[in-house]
């Protein structure tokens, strides 16, 4: 086994460091999430955290670490005779993202079950962290619902397997830690909110602590084992702390003071639920036992704070991470108890452990959106047309405020996908309502028993079938089909002409499509954004799964400039060509967001013609957003859509609580599943 980076020589990252050991002194704070770039330390932090974990005692050959003092009366490798257990080093078990559920939670062989009159059970990896470290790396990449079947485990400290009525049940009590890039994708804040920490990091630009992290890694690549030596009194030293801490724990008393500044402070910040401060109670406690303290202090609940309530303040990808810490000192003034300690100072302290030479962190920036108001932009009019006088300032505006955001009525691929799992179109998935049944390709997953019953029952009287039994084979064994939803590309083709430029119109046209990034967001769908004005069309943003960042890149969008239509959808045949060839898989839904207008160019028309007759003939779903505005209209959106082979909506029909028409799905059709 290859040496681990030590622990105590990590540097800097102090919030990392601390979310991790409060959740190895206590699990019940429900685990850490690490959000942060790429190349900080995320991996190598958790991974080094295992080498300090203490030993476990485990039943001999139990496959799922039952503990001999007191063995899971349940464990399906039970009961356990009284024995002696043998000690190992806690498991260190990382998750992949394209892990299956049965992976993940075990599976029962169906095969034997049915032929065989076995129950037999493989344990999955939820058996194998169960008193160890359960380590998800990119874990906004995994599927929601193994997201939703590891949370659920990891708050229940059990995991439950359902398989055509055999019912397995073991224990699973890890330590959680998920860590992700919130450049790749956001997790829902369902999900977040069952993380009981996050943290978040970022690469320092101190120089000389970026000299010392090149350095201690750079030695530890030379000779892991030599580099890990010269740090093992500090490592020693570090987990005898977190077995005191461990210890001293149930002794911890949390008083009304504290009880009551965490209420306010959940309160203040308007969390919603109460798992925020059941979080904060459980990390406030662990903080002051790693202090040495029995009472719990006015310190502990602001770094308890800190550490539970930033990713649960975030309603949408939108908001910004973060907390106001003014605000916080204040609530925590105004609600302080007479039951904290009167000395700040005491031992302890509450912070991380000592550790190298490495500076302070510097103080984290407050969090909460940008309410300063828009600079004032004049009023520009439409696009002039050849010949007329042109305004000064070469025509262009800066970028407009979008308007408020809505919910949008549901646009939907047509047909049945393959994709990977969301929530916009029909698709064949392993999860979702039963349709039909087919021979297994590959291991058997989900059985359609009234499919194989009718399979086995024709050849009954030849297999000599006696009594009441069935004599079911493996050519008899059928796979249930099933029908759930998938997630989409969507690609924003935005028109930013003159002829969208008026400060008015352009609001509301960024508050649709930041409405239809929100929809997108909460359907697990990949977007793009692409842009056209002046005299072409350019990416702003390639498919990416990070809405939030295409909202950032819709706030600095500038508008004016002629309208080069066919270029913005040569550009976004380009765009889709390549993703078909990156993910076959995923099906584009294209969106166009304009007035139809075409003046950018030679005989602009009959190019955006020529140009959209493209993406209907390889079949791409296409909507057009209708910008259209004022008492007469000429009707172009609606042209180019038919040209796509799509559909065309207006600004108003687009708003779910829309009632100027019946819900469009992309092709025009009201499509019911069957």
């Amino acid at each position: 086994m290859s040496t681990p980076y030590p622990f105590t020589a990590i540097v800097g990252q102090d919030d990392l460091r601390l979310g991790l050991l409060l959740n190895a002194i206590s699990p019940a704070v429900g685990g850490v999430l690490v959000r942060g770039e790429k190349g900080t330390a995320k991996s190598t932090a958790v991974r080094a955290l295992a080498a300090l974990m203490p030993q476990v005692s485990v039943v001999p050959g139990c496959r799922f670490s039952c503990d001999p003092v007191s063995p899971d009366p349940a464990c399906p490798d039970g009961p356990h005779e009284s024995a002696s257990g043998v000690s190992r080093a806690a498991r260190t078990v990382e998750l992949p993202v394209g892990a299956s559920e049965d992976r993940l939670v075990g599976a029962l062989d169906i095969e034997r079950a049915l032929a065989e009159g076995v129950k037999a059970f493989e344990p999955g990896l939820l058996a194998d962290a169960h008193r160890g470290i359960l380590y998800v790396d990119e874990v906004n990449l995994l599927h929601d619902h193994l997201v939703d079947l590891l949370l659920d485990a990891a708050a229940m400290g059990a995991s439950y397997v359902e398989r055509e009525g055999v019912s397995v049940r073991h224990a699973a009590r890890f330590l959680l830690v998920g860590t992700m890039n919130p450049e790749e994708g956001e997790l829902r804040p369902q999900l977040l909110d069952r993380f009981g920490l996050t943290v978040e990091v970022a690469a320092s630009r101190d120089t000389d602590l970026r000299v010392e992290v090149v350095r201690r890694r750079l030695a530890y690549d030379d000779d892991p084992a030599g580099f890990a030596s010269k740090w093992a009194d500090e490592e020693g030293a570090l987990r005898a702390r977190i077995v005191d801490a461990r210890a001293l724990l149930p002794e911890v008393r949390l008083g009304d003071g504290a009880l009551r500044q965490i209420a306010a402070t959940c309160a203040a910040f308007e969390v919603d639920g109460m798992r925020a401060d059941i979080v904060m109670a459980r990390t406030a406690t662990a903080l002051a036992a790693w202090a040495g303290r029995t009472d719990v202090q006015a310190e502990d609940v602001r770094q308890a704070a800190l550490l539970a309530l930033p990713h649960r303040r975030r309603r949408s990808p939108f908001d910004a991470p973060g907390l106001d810490e003014d605000k916080l000192d204040d609530t925590l003034e105004r609600n302080s108890g007479e039951d904290e300690d009167p000395d700040p100072d005491g031992p302890g302290g509450g912070g991380p452990p000592p550790q190298g030479d490495g500076p302070d962190t510097p103080p984290r920036p407050e969090g909460g959106a940008d309410d300063t108001p828009a600079p004032s932009v004049p009023e520009q009019g439409r696009e002039q047309e050849p010949g007329q006088r042109q305004p000064s300032g070469g025509g262009e505006q800066q970028p407009v405020r979008a308007g408020e955001p809505f919910r949008t009525k549901m646009l939907s691929v047509p047909g049945l996908g393959e994709g990977a799992a969301g929530r916009r179109s029909r698709a064949r998935t392993e999860h979702g309502r039963t349709t039909g049944a087919r021979r297994p390709q590959g291991a058997l997953t989900k059985l359609h028993l009234a499919a194989t019953v009718q399979a086995a029952a024709p050849h009954q009287r030849a297999r000599g079938r006696s009594g009441r039994g069935l004599v079911v084979r493996r050519d008899d064994l059928r796979q249930a089909t099933r029908e759930g939803r998938e997630g989409n590309l969507v690609l924003f083709v935005v028109d930013a002409s003159g002829s969208m430029a008026a400060r008015q119109r352009m609001a509301a046209v960024e508050g649709a499509v930041l409405s239809l990034l929100m929809d997108a967001y909460q359907r697990r769908d990949k977007v793009g954004l692409i842009t056209f004005r002046g005299k072409e069309a350019a990416v702003v943003l390639p498919p990416t799964s990070s809405v939030d960042a295409a909202a950032a890149r819709l706030e600095t969008l500038p508008t004016g400039g002629r309208t080069p239509l066919a270029a913005g959808l040569l550009k976004a045949h380009d765009v889709l060509r390549v993703e078909r060839l990156r993910d076959p898989s995923r099906r584009p839904l294209l969106l166009v967001v304009t007035d139809g207008r075409a003046t950018g160019g030679p005989e602009p028309v009959a190019l955006a013609t020529r140009a959209a007759r493209l993406h209907e003939v390889e079949g791409t779903a296409s909507v057009v957003v209708d910008c259209e505005s004022g008492p007469v209209r000429l009707g172009l959106a609606v042209s180019l859509a038919q040209e796509l082979g799509g559909t065309a909506v207006t600004l108003d029909e687009l708003r779910a609580d829309s009632i100027a028409g019946l819900v469009k799905d992309v092709q025009g059709v009201n499509r019911r599943a069957a």
